[in-house]
């Protein structure tokens, strides 16, 4: 798996939920499919008198989630800005080629009351829960720094097996310190909760 491939799948999928926090702090979900794939981009229109508009713009954060039917989660973390005045006709033209069904939606030039944002930063996480061991990966999109996530075994570490026995995934290996095999943890913490020592730490 790889960025390139995450987009791609993402873009199969068509339809993703997009999440943005409004002006009271509270959480928005809204699902988009008016949206163009770069290698290292994501395009998308809305229209600039929506919510979601103004969410964008006044802070930029968004997540971005969809699902395969292979049980794959993607999700895009990252933060959306509008495109430079002078490309907003390219980019809206672009989306608007690439799904026609827009033009039922803006017909003619009513499409004029659209803004496209793009996500050319942040980080892209895949999850699938469809293999055994479940195997998850972030990948950079740009040149961010991918915040790491999860748990890990420390040098207080006693040796005794604990979480291992307890870890739903079989995915921590004996050693001094025991390892966790990152790839295929699930995050749930029944190590970090079972460890006898308090040998083990959250990331991020």
């Amino acid at each position: 798996m790889n960025l390139t491939t995450c987009l791609k799948k993402m873009e199969l999928v068509g339809v993703l939920a997009f999440a943005t926090v409004d002006h009271n702090g509270a959480p928005q979900i809204r699902n988009i499919s008016a949206i163009h794939y770069e290698p290292d981009a994501l395009y998308f229109f809305t229209a600039r008198g929506k919510n979601f508009c103004r969410e964008l713009e006044e802070d930029g954060r968004v997540q971005i989630l969809c699902y395969t039917k292979y049980k794959e989660m993607i999700r895009l973390s990252g933060r959306a800005r509008a495109v430079e005045a002078s490309r907003q006709i390219y980019w809206r033209d672009k989306i608007f080629e690439e799904q026609p069904y827009l033009a039922n939606v803006y017909p003619g030039d009513t499409r004029d009351i659209g803004i496209v944002f793009c996500i050319d930063q942040g980080d892209v996480e895949y999850f699938n829960l469809g293999v055994n061991p479940i195997f998850r990966e972030i990948y950079p999109l740009g040149n961010a720094t991918i915040q790491e996530k999860g748990y890990v075994i420390t040098d207080r570490c006693i040796g005794c097996g604990t979480c291992q026995a307890k870890c739903p995934q079989r995915c921590i290996t004996a050693g001094a310190p025991y390892q966790i095999q990152q790839e295929h943890c699930l995050h749930c913490g029944s190590c970090l909760e079972n460890c006898p020592a308090n040998a083990i730490e959250r990331r991020g």
